[in-house]
């Protein structure tokens, strides 16, 4: 099986560092045209330079904007008008105390891991359709089926995601335009790094052990028993962007090790 996406566009939301650098290394491996987008020029530089490295020859375009926002969405909009695959994986997350996060931080959570995703494909959908071909993914999460009691208002985002994916899929019948979700599960990101470092320096551990260890401790359902890379996630992501994948719409497809106990979602 080889995925073949030359002659496409992709556009990557949230895409220099983490899960989303990890996307646009893999879509451009397989011969997309990728545009990495990010808030901070400097961070945007950087992650073209990492994916050049690693994929020379890789064909890709960059843009500073913040998707979080109407005004960054119209950026690039006005940049990169057209796309055969979105891929909105712009988020953000923290853990929270639910009666700690007041309206404000509700709002933002909407705003970014919601919205953002939205604005883009109301965007961008209208001409997949009318070339008959397109791939809309939204990240979401394990968070979004089981629900962490210490990140509420993050998974109450997840799960909405989960709802407009499904919803635009049904929307979308018949045009060759598929809409999916991906559920990543605890993943070896920056951000999950940052968030760990303090405890790997108390107990002495390396920052991949003290993630495996966080997994079996908060995560106990994990079946691998360990957290994923990126490049885990990446390619199921960059499956489901190629012709390969025309079957599958309306999906939620896990790839969070085994956290969530069930025999669907």
């Amino acid at each position: 099986m080889k995925i073949d996406l030359g002659g496409k566009l992709a556009i990557v939301s949230g895409s220099t560092a983490g899960i989303g650098l990890g996307i646009s290394q893999s879509l451009a491996e397989a011969g997309a045209t990728v545009v990495v987008i990010g808030r901070d020029t400097g961070k945007v530089e950087q992650a073209l330079a990492s994916i050049r490295q690693k994929v020379p020859g890789a064909q890709l375009r960059g843009l500073t904007a913040d998707l979080g926002t109407a005004e960054g969405a119209a950026k690039l909009f006005a940049a990169e008008p057209r796309a055969d695959i979105l891929v909105n994986n712009l988020g953000i997350f923290n853990d929270v105390d639910f009666f700690e996060a007041p309206d404000s931080e509700w709002t933002r959570f909407y705003e970014v891991n919601v919205i953002s995703g939205v604005r883009l494909a109301r965007h961008y959908v209208p001409a997949m359709v009318e070339q008959g071909w397109g791939r809309v993914i939204f990240l979401s999460s394990e968070s979004g089926v089981a629900t962490p009691a210490d990140m509420i208002n993050y998974g109450v985002t997840k799960s909405a995601n989960l709802a407009v994916s499904h919803g635009l899929a049904k929307r979308l019948a018949g045009t060759g335009v598929t809409v999916n979700a991906i559920l990543p599960g605890p993943t070896f990101t920056d951000g999950l790094e940052e968030m760990l470092k303090d405890a790997a320096a108390e107990s002495g551990r390396t920052l991949r052990d003290e993630a495996d260890a966080f997994v079996r401790k908060a995560r106990p359902t994990s079946i691998i028993q360990r957290v994923a890379d990126v490049e885990e996630v990446a390619h199921l992501v960059t499956y489901i962007a190629s012709p390969l994948s025309s079957a599958t719409t309306g999906a939620a497809l896990r790839v969070d090790g085994g956290v969530v106990d069930s025999l669907t979602i």
